[in-house]
């Protein structure tokens, strides 16, 4: 199985650290920041859940750019396989 070695930018890790600390953020964008941050450093890459969650906020008009941000980096880091 090909492995998916992209990191999460700093500046994405901001964006993340900021999500996770907002009580107005929706629980789809603090999963995505979550998602982004745990592959900030290491061998992590995003699971094939995170995946389609990523890929049903990009497909949507309804979530805020910055969410839409953070899922387009999640589904970067994704396995190359699936």
């Amino acid at each position: 199985m090909s492995k998916n070695t992209k990191q999460t930018s700093a500046r994405i890790a901001t964006l993340a650290a900021e999500t996770l600390q907002n009580e107005r953020a929706s629980q789809v964008a603090k999963s995505l920041a979550a998602s982004a941050l745990a592959q900030r450093n290491g061998s992590k890459q995003t699971g094939a859940e995170m995946e389609d969650l990523a890929a049903k906020v990009l497909a949507s008009k309804h979530y805020a750019d910055e969410t839409k941000e953070l899922a387009a980096s999640v589904l970067s880091q994704s396995n190359k396989a699936r």
